[in-house]
C-alpha cells in the first residue's frame, strides 16, 4: 500500500463511568489505503462503529477523543496528511461529505422523514458546490440513476417511507456520494436487507469503488462479506484491534485467537448434520 488515504493512529475513545474516564476504544490503528476496500470486522460493541464516528468527529455525547491521530491524506495524495482531531468544527465540517462520508446502518432513521429523498439529497450537493437548485436537482437524479435506483428521476419526489430498505440504502450511497468524496465508510450496510439485496449492495460498492476511485472502509460483523469484497480486513475485540491481514492472508492462516473462533463461527456448506 502507498501513503494510505486514512490513517488512524492509537486511537482512544473514553466515556464517563462512575465519574472517571474510561476507554471504551483502547490504542486502535489502521489504514485504509487509495481505492482499497478494508473491512472492519468484530462483534456488537468491539468499538467498530465509535472508531468510524470518530473519523468524523461524530462520537456521541459524552464520550470523547482522549488520545491518538485521524489523519487524512491531501487531494490526490500531493497536499499532505492532515490530523482530523486538530480541525475546529468549521473545518471538520468542510471535511464531512466532501473528502469523507458515511453510509449509515439504517437509512429509515438517518433521512428526514418529513423531506423528499430528492429534496435531501439535493441539499447535500448543495452543501458542496456552488450551483443552483435545479442543478442539484438534476444531480440529485444523476446520483440516484448511478447507484441503480429504478425511476431515478420520479423517485426524487418520494418520502422515505414510500421506498423499500434496499432502495433507501441505495438513496443513502447517492447522498454520501454527493459531495464526491474520496472515501465512504460503511457502517454495516446490509445488515437490514436480504441475502439477494446484501449482494446487490455490496456489488454495487465494489463497483463505486472501481468506477470513482473511492476507499471504502467497511464495518461489519460478517466474515463471509469481508471474503467476498474486500481488500485487507482489521478485526477487533474488546476495543482493541487485535489482527489486521490481507484477506486472503487472514483466512488462511489467522493469528489471533479470536480470528479463529469468528473463523470457526462461519457456516460451511456440506457440513452435514455436523454442523447442527
Amino acid at each position: 500500500m502507498n501513503t494510505p488515504l486514512l490513517e488512524v493512529r492509537d486511537l482512544e475513545i473514553s466515556f464517563p463511568i462512575r465519574g472517571e474516564w474510561t476507554p471504551v476504544v483502547r490504542g486502535a490503528s489502521l489504514a485504509v489505503g487509495r481505492g482499497e476496500m478494508v473491512g472492519l470486522v468484530g462483534e456488537s460493541g468491539s468499538g467498530k462503529t465509535l472508531t468510524a464516528l470518530a473519523v468524523l468527529g461524530l462520537v456521541p455525547p459524552p464520550g470523547r477523543v482522549t488520545r491518538g491521530s485521524i489523519l487524512l491524506d491531501g487531494p490526490g495524495g500531493g497536499v499532505g496528511a492532515m490530523d482530523l482531531l486538530t480541525l475546529g468544527a468549521r473545518e471538520l465540517r468542510a471535511v464531512r461529505g466532501a473528502r469523507a462520508a458515511m453510509v449509515f446502518q439504517e437509512p429509515a432513521t438517518a433521512f428526514n422523514p418529513v423531506y423528499s429523498i430528492g429534496f435531501q439529497i439535493a441539499e447535500a450537493v448543495r452543501a458542496h458546490r456552488r450551483v443552483s437548485p435545479r442543478e442539484a436537482a438534476d444531480e440529485a437524479a444523476r446520483l440516484l440513476d448511478r447507484v441503480a435506483l429504478a425511476d431515478a428521476r420520479r423517485r426524487l419526489d418520494d418520502y422515505p417511507h414510500q421506498l423499500s430498505g434496499g432502495q433507501r440504502q441505495r438513496a443513502m450511497i447517492a447522498m454520501a456520494l454527493a459531495g464526491r468524496p474520496d472515501l465512504l465508510l460503511a457502517d454495516e450496510p446490509t445488515t437490514a436487507l436480504d441475502v439477494t439485496l446484501q449482494a446487490q449492495i455490496l456489488e454495487l460498492l465494489d463497483e463505486l469503488r472501481r468506477d470513482l476511485g473511492l476507499s471504502v472502509l467497511l464495518i461489519t460483523h460478517d466474515l463471509g462479506v469481508v471474503a467476498e469484497t474486500c481488500d485487507r480486513v482489521v478485526v477487533m475485540q474488546g476495543g482493541r484491534v487485535v489482527e489486521t491481514a490481507a484477506v486472503a492472508e487472514l483466512f488462511r492462516a489467522p493469528a489471533h485467537p479470536y480470528t479463529r473462533e469468528l473463523l470457526a463461527a462461519l457456516p460451511r456448506l456440506g457440513a452435514g448434520e455436523e454442523a447442527w
